[in-house]
This record gives structure tokens, C-alpha cells and sequence, in this order.
């Protein structure tokens, strides 16, 4: 299993950024998708997840209405759109799954939000 996540960046309050985790080594289509994030200091805390199918979404609460998680089956990716970025956003973002009892993280990608 390999998770390579993408799309990280330094980007002003209120901007936008998109990242992605493209997985290999599993069958993709048939596993929830999550992301996670981490800031300096903090606990990993649970952003976003998505079904198999991708027709059921949940966010943390302080990113529903910024954030929208995505999958492209036929592609073997999941998406992580951020928008209205604030500060407190600043975190390593991490993407995950777990197959047969076995967590498998990305290795994470600096998502800092400043001006």
C-alpha cells in the first residue's frame, strides 16, 4: 500500500488550495478514504472521510462549508478541496486507510496559511 499525497503550499488567509493522495497497492474503489491533518503542538485530528462509492461525506466541524472531500475511483485519488483557509488550518495534512486491520498513512504534505 502507498499513499503519496500532493498539493500543499504556503497560501493567504481566505485563499484556496487542492490536495491530492494518490493510492496504489490496494483496490482502491472498495475502501473509506480519509484525511487527516496535524498542527505543531497539537493531536492528529480527523478532517474529512469519504465512502467507497463516494456518495457519503463527513468533515470536522470547522471545515464543513470550506472543505469537500472527493474520490476518483477510475484514478485511484482522493481530493481534499480547501477554500476560505484560515490560520488555524496551518497542519501537516495526512491521507489514510485502513485494509486487513493495518493503518497506512502518507507521508504528508505543509499546509501553511499566512500572510
Amino acid at each position: 500500500v502507498q499513499l503519496v499525497e500532493s498539493g500543499g503550499g504556503l497560501v493567504q488567509p481566505g485563499g484556496s488550495l487542492r490536495l491530492s493522495c494518490a493510492a496504489s497497492g490496494f483496490a482502491f474503489r472498495n475502501y473509506v478514504m480519509r484525511w487527516y491533518r496535524q498542527a505543531p503542538g497539537k493531536e492528529r485530528e480527523l478532517v474529512a472521510d469519504i465512502s467507497a462509492g463516494g456518495g457519503t461525506t463527513r468533515y470536522l466541524e470547522s471545515v464543513k462549508g470550506r472543505f469537500t472531500i472527493s474520490r476518483d475511483n477510475g484514478k485511484n485519488t482522493v481530493y481534499l478541496q480547501m477554500d476560505s483557509l484560515k490560520a488555524e488550518d496551518t497542519a501537516v495534512y495526512y491521507c489514510y486507510v485502513v485494509r486487513s486491520g493495518r493503518d497506512y498513512w502518507g507521508q504528508g504534505t505543509q499546509v501553511t496559511v499566512s500572510s
